[in-house]
């Protein structure tokens, strides 16, 4: 099962280096990963995608929460949350093809934020299934580049992650 976990940690060199040695040691796939300080500089907030059953999901948080460098990890997918996703996508647009595209960026509520003579850059944000449909859509020849951040995510309501 997909799990999003987000974790408080210390803004320091090597804590990044430290979580993903965790996950690559005991053999767990990290499927996406975003990191940055938060409003407090001294604290980053990662949050990262993994698989796995409830009992591996437990062991990862309990290895986290061991880290010297990690404040505090919550499973977003244990509650309600809200998670997007940015993808930015290069494709080429020529011709009688340039309306339909913008077409189906406007559909999918994407902006083209570069334009060329041969191409459009459209950014995108939504769930990863939201991102999925766009490229899906789109023909594959006409996609130049693709670039995804991750899912990035936040509990809905009064559940938080603070110190």
């Amino acid at each position: 099962m997909r799990h999003i976990i987000s974790l408080l940690m210390e803004n320091e060199a090597g804590a990044l280096s430290r979580v993903a040695g965790l996950f690559s040691s005991r053999g767990y796939n990290i499927e996406s990963l975003t990191v940055a300080a938060t409003e407090d500089s001294t604290l980053s907030r990662m949050t990262l995608v993994t698989a796995g059953s409830d009992d591996v999901i437990e062991q990862i948080t309990k290895q986290l929460n061991k880290l010297i460098d990690v404040v505090k990890v919550v499973d977003l997918s244990e509650g309600d949350h809200i998670e997007r996703e940015l993808m930015l996508i290069k494709v080429r647009a020529l011709g009688k093809d340039r309306e339909e595209i913008k077409r189906l960026a406007d559909i999918f509520r994407g902006r083209i934020i570069d334009v060329t003579d041969k191409s459009y850059t459209i950014e995108l944000t939504g769930t990863g299934s939201k991102l999925d449909a766009f490229l899906d859509t789109i023909e594959r020849s006409a996609i130049l580049e693709t670039v995804r951040t991750g899912a990035s995510g936040i509990g809905r309501g009064e559940r938080i992650l603070k110190v």
